[in-house]
């Protein structure tokens, strides 16, 4: 995993967290829990290969 991978979650996050709280200021609480959904969704699209490289690993490391 590399290091801009965390600074790209780094930023998603604290986007999405101002844009949530402006919208949920602003009396749009829907579209702020959408905006974090979306956010949330972004960033396990990112991670999902290493997560299937870590079982891939693990069924590895343990087959007889």
């Amino acid at each position: 995993m590399s290091v801009n991978l965390i600074f790209k979650i780094a930023a998603v996050g604290i986007l999405v967290s101002v844009i949530s709280q402006v919208l949920k200021h602003s009396g749009r609480e829907e579209q702020a829990f959408l905006t974090s959904l979306a956010g949330l969704v972004l960033v396990l699209f990112w991670i999902l290969p290493y997560i299937f490289e870590l079982f891939d690993t693990m069924k590895q490391l343990f087959a007889l």
